[in-house]
């Protein structure tokens, strides 16, 4: 009794369920497991219990022969006929149950995975198999999923549709109404995307001739076609265009732009020999004159500068050696070059730098600022001083700088200019504070204690004693100013 007992409190306190742990396998792993470990085993039974048996129908035929293959699916199909007649009786109102449908597989032969019409592999083979019809009521798609792909959108509609992203086909705007309408809602919608995608199409569809008339009259699409072609490089169409439109200027300038394109030199200066006589303006054309003239002027030099240096004829060559080719080179590249080796050159030769001044009219300020950074790299102080220095008819000489002392003395700093060179310039500088903080900042002494004894400002001069070093030259400067009695200091 007590045995009983204790059977019965065993099985009410206990379960199938065990507590989760990490450990544990996933809970659809192991009943996956168990679930094939029971075919399986049901397939063996099946096996030896049938393989000795003839399986036939209630009519005394075979199961699986053609005969009554034949009569199942007639009687399938009459079945659902039937069923499908009475569920049209009963009302529109009401669903019909689904028929069963015929097949030609039993159950033993699903697990044992053999049959005369096909073999499976598994149970999930069998019943993902196209020839098991699935018996789900297939639904309609949405008739807004249709109108996707419809083609009788209006223009208007056409380039909303465009605006939101989705894809739309414009083939079916045949006549030029139709397209003509199409580009003006695109432009009226204020998107440049439609409206390029748009001009794109009546490119493709329209004559030159056509397109070009109704684009005269359309300013805001002929801007973005102009643009369009100018990106993607379309030339021959541009130049069609602008000519049609009567821009001559502009044909000009679309086909001086074309040099670009080439690469080797002598048919680069060809070509802008060429373009010379396109009808450019007054001012442009000046510009594309002195192009030629500065490429022409460039492949002389080239030619001569790179015999010297594979010669090594020129020590300048040899000290500084050419990091570049000088060819296709802005103008003011080609006059630092010339400023950099062939400064001393007399002005009829085609490299000297005051041959290039006057054949392109250099300003200046642009020649000195350029030369001045030439000879400050190559540390010719005395070329500075001679450029920097201007003769008056008197014959008196005088320090001159278009560009500004304070700009020299930056100039010469960043070359690394002595201390006394440096002096000599920030001395020139007319605007005091400017001069005091030029010369506080590159440590030139001598200017800023000159300065404040001009200003006679003894208070400063004692506090930029404190800064030089003690028993140089500079600090016994200044105790003598400031123990000069003839000083009438302000402070």
């Amino acid at each position: 009794m007590s045995r009983v007992r204790a059977d019965e409190e065993e099985y009410w306190h206990s379960s199938k369920f065990r507590a989760f742990t990490f450990d544990d396998e996933d809970d659809e792993l192991s009943q996956l497991k168990e679930s094939k470990r029971a075919v399986n085993s049901l397939r063996d039974i099946v096996d030896d219990d049938d393989d000795d048996l003839e399986r036939v129908s209630w009519s005394g035929e075979p199961v699986g022969s053609i005969s009554w293959s034949i009569k199942e699916t007639a009687s399938g199909s009459t079945s659902s006929l039937d069923g499908r007649d009475s569920s049209l009786q009963k009302g529109s109102s009401s669903y019909a149950a689904l028929p069963k449908q015929a097949s030609s597989y039993s159950l033993s032969s699903l697990f044992k995975g053999r049959n005369k019409l096909s073999s499976f592999q598994s149970l999930s083979d069998a019943l993902t198999d196209t020839g098991v019809k699935n018996c789900a009521p297939e639904l309609r798609r949405p008739k807004a999923e249709y109108k996707d792909y419809s083609s009788d959108w209006s223009p208007k509609d056409t380039v909303r549709r465009m605006q939101r992203g989705k894809v739309c086909s414009l083939e079916r705007f045949r006549s030029l109404q139709d397209k003509l309408v199409l580009l003006d809602e695109a432009v009226a919608g204020h998107d440049g995307n439609v409206i390029t995608a748009v001009l794109i199409f009546l490119k493709r569809t329209l004559r030159r001739e056509i397109l070009f008339r109704e684009l005269e009259v359309r300013q805001v699409a002929l801007c973005h076609l102009i643009h369009f072609l100018r990106e993607t490089g379309e030339q021959k169409f541009l130049l069609d265009l602008l000519r049609f439109l009567d821009r001559t200027e502009e044909v000009a300038l679309s086909q001086y732009r074309e040099h670009l394109n080439i690469q080797d030199v002598e048919k680069r200066r060809e070509f802008l020999k060429g373009c010379i006589g396109l009808p450019f303006s007054a001012e442009d054309t000046s510009h594309i004159q002195d192009h030629y003239t500065l490429l022409e002027r460039q492949i002389i030099i080239e030619a001569n500068d790179r015999h010297l240096e594979m010669a090594g004829q020129s020590e300048l060559f040899r000290k500084y050696p050419r990091k570049a080719s000088i060819l296709n080179m802005p103008l003011v590249t080609t006059l630092f070059y010339s400023c950099f080796y062939h400064y001393t050159e007399a002005e009829g030769m085609f490299s000297s730098p005051t041959n290039l001044k006057k054949t392109f009219k250099i300003p200046d300020k642009q020649y000195v600022l350029t030369a001045l950074a030439a000879r400050a790299k190559l540390r010719a102080w005395g070329d500075v001083d001679a450029l920097l220095t201007t003769k008056n008819w008197l014959g008196y000489t005088k320090k001159k700088a278009p560009i500004g002392f304070h700009r020299v003395v930056e100039i010469l700093q960043r070359n690394n200019a002595p201390v006394q060179v440096l002096q000599e310039y920030v001395r020139l500088v007319e605007d005091v504070e400017t001069r005091l903080n030029l010369a506080t900042k590159y440590k030139c002494h001598d200017v800023v204690i000159e300065t404040y004894r001009d200003l006679k400002d003894r208070v400063q001069l004692t506090a930029y004693k404190c800064k030089v070093e003690r028993g140089s030259a500079e600090e016994e400067k200044i105790q003598s100013i400031l123990s000069n009695m003839q000083i009438r200091w302000k402070n």
